[in-house]
C-alpha cells in the first residue's frame, strides 16, 4: 500500500442526471459521494474505494482529474459558506492559514488542505448546467456522450458549468 505522498490527485465528480428511477444502491453511493442533486460537484481523493463508488454510479455522474486553474475558478465562483455567501480572499485570510483562493486550491491539490480546514465551507459546489449544453447524458464519454470517466477533459466542463 505505497501511496504517492508527493502528489495527491483529486477527482472532481459532477452529477449530470436526476433522481428518478435510481436504484437504491446507486442512490446511496451518490449520497456518500456528496452529489445529491443534478449539477452538483464535489472533490474526492483518488483511492480504490472511491473509484469503486464512481464506477457503480457511472450512469449518473462524470469524473476526472482536476487541475489548479479549474479548481481555483470553481472555488472563486461557486464556493459557498452557510447562507449562500461566497468564499472570498478576505474570509480565507481571517479564518484559515491560506491567504488567497489560489493558495487554497494549490493546498487542496497537494493534499495539505481538506474541506474541514476551511471552517463552514460547504463540501459541494452548486454548478449551472453546462454552457452550450451537453452532447447526451445517456452515453459514456468514450462513446461521444457525457457520462463516466473523462480524465483531464473534466476541467473544460467545470469552467463551462461554473
Amino acid at each position: 500500500m505505497s501511496q504517492n505522498k508527493d502528489k495527491l490527485e483529486l477527482i472532481a465528480v459532477i452529477r449530470l442526471r436526476g433522481t428518478v428511477n435510481v436504484h437504491f444502491k446507486v442512490k446511496e453511493n451518490l449520497e456518500m459521494l456528496n452529489v445529491r442533486r443534478a449539477n452538483y460537484m464535489t472533490l474526492v481523493p483518488n483511492t480504490s474505494s472511491y473509484l469503486g463508488m464512481l464506477k457503480k454510479a457511472k450512469d449518473f455522474i462524470t469524473w476526472g482529474e482536476v487541475n489548479q486553474t479549474a479548481l481555483e475558478h470553481v472555488i472563486a465562483k461557486r464556493g459557498e459558506l452557510p447562507g449562500r455567501t461566497k468564499i472570498t480572499n478576505k474570509y480565507l485570510k481571517d479564518t484559515t492559514p491560506f491567504t488567497t483562493i489560489k493558495a487554497l486550491s494549490k493546498a487542496f491539490l497537494t493534499g495539505e488542505a481538506h474541506f474541514k480546514d476551511v471552517p463552514e465551507m460547504k463540501r459541494f459546489f452548486r454548478l449551472h448546467p453546462a454552457r452550450k449544453g451537453y452532447k447526451t447524458v445517456k452515453r459514456g464519454f468514450a462513446e461521444g456522450g457525457e457520462l463516466g470517466y473523462r480524465g483531464s477533459a473534466i476541467n473544460e466542463l467545470i469552467v463551462r458549468m461554473a
